[in-house]
């Protein structure tokens, strides 16, 4: 049984938030990816709402993160997904 918490801290506010919370961008050897999952191999970085991806976007924070560029279909997708969810500020 595993009985860990997960937190993360969210690429744009720097906050630390149960995982579950937050919205995950991961990069693989196949290129960055939205995972709706949380689960999807590579390195990930996290965000917690629309303002932060919008900050995030603007500092760069996500590509640093991910050392790579950031696709804009993938933060396209990322929007959609926060409006969706309502996490849109």
């Amino acid at each position: 049984m595993n009985d860990k918490v997960h937190f993360r801290m969210c690429a744009g506010c720097r906050k630390v938030m149960h995982k579950n919370a937050l919205l995950r961008v991961c990069r693989t050897k196949d290129g960055v990816f939205c995972d709706k999952t949380n689960k999807m191999g590579g390195r990930g970085a996290y965000i917690c709402s629309e303002a932060c991806l919008k900050k995030a976007e603007k500092g760069k924070q996500l590509s640093r993160i991910l050392k790579t560029a950031v696709p804009n279909e993938v933060l396209s997708e990322l929007h959609e997904e926060f409006l969706k969810h309502g996490t849109g500020e």
